[in-house]
């Protein structure tokens, strides 16, 4: 065999594969999949501009702190502020907001980008807390004055307003009770953050109640507020007193927050209307037939740490109200209440909540109390397990109501196992309470602890009930 034969085999047997000049040279990069399917490589895609995009912005914020951080004691002056986008917001308003932000943090040295940064914070904030204001951007500009200086700045806040106009209605059913309502707010009603509300209720209980109110900040740091209200409620109260009482009233209030809490003055002026009585309606009741006016003045007090008011894990409440009765109208008394609430996890996904509140009203006129006046006790608000208004002095099948009562509660609040993210929970509870009259002959204390009788005090009331 010559080597021509041999060169002649090799080739035969291993033929020469033919490529063509546009061949792939794909290969798999950067996690790239390997196969084509769409649904994969738009994902990988995705993810991939992602990490870019967030690789540059943290570039983006290192090389912006790096700039501030090294100019920090650059000298800087506010020349003007502006505030675009509040068109239906008076300008004056907006001065008085934004006027207490504008003074030097530091009277001795001049001012720096660092004191224009913490200025413009601060002016962010509180236009935040006007609740005018959706979005607020606010940027560092080139002044446009032709004589500002090379130190000056101007700052420019782009704000986006929110809907002057809500509307809002909701039905609810429990407690015994079901009710329809229906509000309007019309929020900076007069350019200065003013917010007008009215309201309107139907009920079984609460046959209908209207209610108009006008609140207005009294200071740019929207932390004091003034309120006026006019309000009419009918209640119905034959299931327990064997009438209806009707209530119109005006209120003009002051509240402020404090770093304590909130407090809030009020002056009332209600004439109340007991009517609609029950052919078996008791004397008591009888008695208390017909128009009465009271004229008060209110001071409340409110402290709240709470993380949620109903489902909390921890923190407390504290709530004081005084009411002094008698510049005018047919009611002369002192009353004061107060309740607290105290919140602790015991275990994870189960808390306990511990509650107290008491109450005493003293006539100044050495008459009996009216039964509007007088507190009422007993139903799912206050003391669980009893019927409504049950507890306290009773003339016959009536309920009249009392001048001083104490209550507290005990409350075991957990997670349904393997559910802690559902709404239901079962809760575990035990009550007590009691409500009486004052005999002045005798301490209230003396006569409290000497009267245990059914009808006046409940004690050791438990109950298991799911809370939604």
């Amino acid at each position: 065999m010559t080597g021509t034969q041999v060169l002649d085999d090799e080739l035969s047997a291993s033929p020469i594969e033919v490529r063509g000049p546009l061949q792939s040279t794909r290969s798999p990069k950067d996690g790239e999949p390997e196969d084509l399917f769409a649904e994969r490589l738009l994902e990988w895609q995705k993810n991939r501009i992602q990490r870019q995009m967030k690789g540059e912005y943290r570039s983006q914020v290192y090389r912006l702190n790096e700039l501030i951080g090294g100019n920090l004691s650059t000298p800087l002056r506010i020349s003007e502020i502006q505030i675009q986008g509040a068109n239906n917001t008076r300008p004056g308003f907006l001065a008085r907001v934004v006027k207490p932000h504008l003074t030097n943090p530091d009277p001795c040295e001049d001012p720096t980008l660092e004191s224009v940064l913490h200025q413009t914070r601060q002016i962010t904030y509180a236009l935040a807390r006007t609740d005018l204001f959706k979005n607020i951007v606010p940027e560092l500009q080139t002044p446009k004055d032709p004589l500002a200086s090379i130190h000056d700045v101007d700052i420019v806040f782009k704000c986006e307003e929110r809907g002057r106009l809500s509307l809002k209605s909701a039905t609810e059913v429990g407690n015994g009770d079901a009710t329809a309502s229906a509000n309007a707010k019309v929020r900076n009603a007069f350019g200065g953050a003013e917010d007008l509300e009215g309201s309107v209720s139907f009920g079984t209980k609460t046959r209908h109640t209207y209610r108009l109110a006008l609140s207005a900040p009294l200071t740019g740091t929207m932390l004091t507020r003034g309120e006026l209200s006019a309000y009419a409620v009918d209640n119905d109260y034959h299931a327990w007193a064997s009438c209806k009482e009707g209530l119109k009233g005006v209120k003009a209030a002051v509240s402020t927050i404090t770093a304590l809490g909130q407090h809030e003055v009020s002056y009332q002026a209600v004439l109340r209307h007991i009517h609609s009585l029950k052919d078996e309606a008791s004397l008591s009741t009888r008695q208390s037939a017909g128009t009465t006016l009271k004229s008060s003045l209110n001071y409340t007090f409110v402290h709240d740490t709470r993380d949620d008011a109903i489902m909390g894990h921890r923190g407390a409440y504290l709530k004081f109200n005084s009411e002094l009765a008698g510049l005018g109208g047919d009611s002369s008394f002192a009353k004061v209440e107060g309740e607290s609430q105290i919140s602790r996890r015991l275990l994870k996904g189960l808390h306990a909540s511990l509650a107290g509140r008491a109450g005493l009203l003293y006539s100044l006129d050495n008459r009996p109390s009216i039964f509007s006046d007088r507190f009422k006790l007993g139903g799912p608000m206050n003391v669980r397990s009893f019927r409504y208004n049950s507890i306290g002095p009773r003339d016959h099948g009536d309920a009249v109501g009392g001048d001083a009562y104490w209550a507290v509660g005990l409350s075991l609040i957990g997670d349904l196992p393997g559910k802690a993210h559902w709404p239901l929970k079962p809760h575990v509870y035990v009550n007590a309470g009691k409500l009486d009259n004052i005999d002045r002959g005798r301490t209230t204390i003396i006569r409290a602890a000497e009267q245990t009788g059914i009808s006046t005090i409940g004690l050791g009331r438990t109950g298991i009930n799911i809370s939604v």
